[in-house]
């Protein structure tokens, strides 16, 4: 059993699933801003938002600042290098940094 879907993702990146560790990060990340957004009663226009579009929404009203846009901007790429067919395959120490990367977010940004 495990307590959440962070710890779900560190054991699947410890078995080498760094893709399906990437997507599972990716939708924990993105249901968290779109929380965060919520909860700062932001309103989201576009149909199927993505994490790069709830980052920008929380930099343009001022709940997050440029350096933690960029950190969330990173965190996005590394998902996305998961999400898609890229060039290369994921690295299991990019993935660690997205888990706890995510990790921070979701302690420090409410």
């Amino acid at each position: 059993m495990f307590n959440s879907e962070l710890d779900v993702a560190r054991e699947l990146n410890k078995k080498g699933f760094t893709r399906g560790t990437g997507a599972v990060v990716g939708v924990v990340l993105e249901k968290h801003l779109s929380q965060v957004c919520e909860n700062h009663k932001i309103k989201v226009t576009k149909q199927k938002p993505t994490i790069n579009d709830f980052n920008q929404l929380l930099k343009d009203n001022d709940v997050i600042e440029m350096p933690t846009w960029r950190f969330i901007q990173h965190l996005a790429d590394l998902r996305n290098l998961c999400d898609h067919n890229k060039e290369r395959e994921p690295r299991k120490e990019e993935i660690e940094e997205l888990i706890n990367g995510v990790e921070k977010v979701t302690k420090t940004i409410f």
